[in-house]
């Protein structure tokens, strides 16, 4: 049996060989998979290889752990600034909701130069780019939104407070809105 399995490698070996040095001795059927779609003459493409900076593997971990705050903070900002536009305060309630929202514009801020450096990086990778610039779009979006609904706070003393807070809190929950929806797409990663 043992000398059956050598006398067939040894065989293989010759016939390997035989073909590698008679470029006609291959079949058609396997030069038929070795040419490529256009053409006899034309050559394959295969995948570049995509290298990542050790920046961009720190940046992008920067990003991941700042989105963790990203629903928590959604949620608690949501809560008090429902609780302050039915009840309007101008206590700790108040005060906190402004830390709250200074602070999502903070993540959002951090987060955009993260991502948006990285989007920069990854620019060649084809892999997964509709996904990133979808998810890029979004949050994006969603940061100019918070960065406006700050700017549209209403002021308790001016006669405008019903429309100003009406406003404020459209656009802060259109805002909350869109950057859930990028948050989730990245998360689950278009699924």
């Amino acid at each position: 049996m043992f000398v059956v399995f050598c006398s067939s490698i040894s065989a293989l070996a010759q016939t390997d060989t035989d073909s590698q040095t008679d470029p006609t001795a291959q079949s058609p059927q396997v030069a038929q998979n070795t040419q490529a779609p256009g053409g006899p003459g034309a050559q394959t493409t295969h995948p570049v290889a995509t290298t990542y900076s050790s920046g961009y593997e720190l940046r992008l971990k920067i990003h991941k752990y700042a989105s963790y705050a990203t629903l928590a903070l959604f949620a608690t900002e949501f809560a008090l600034g429902q609780s302050l536009y039915n009840n309007p305060d101008t206590g700790s309630r108040k005060g906190l909701h402004a830390a709250l929202g200074t602070g999502i514009v903070g993540l959002f801020g951090v987060n955009a130069v993260t991502g948006v450096w990285n989007l920069w990086e990854s620019r060649h990778d084809e892999n997964g780019r509709k996904l990133r610039i979808a998810h890029s779009v979004l949050m994006l979006a969603s940061t100019g939104g918070f960065v406006a609904a700050s700017a549209t706070g209403p002021n308790s003393r001016r006669p405008s407070f019903d429309s100003d807070k009406v406003t404020h809190r459209n656009i802060a929950v259109a805002s909350i809105g869109v950057g859930t929806a990028g948050y989730l797409l990245m998360l689950f990663k278009g699924k």
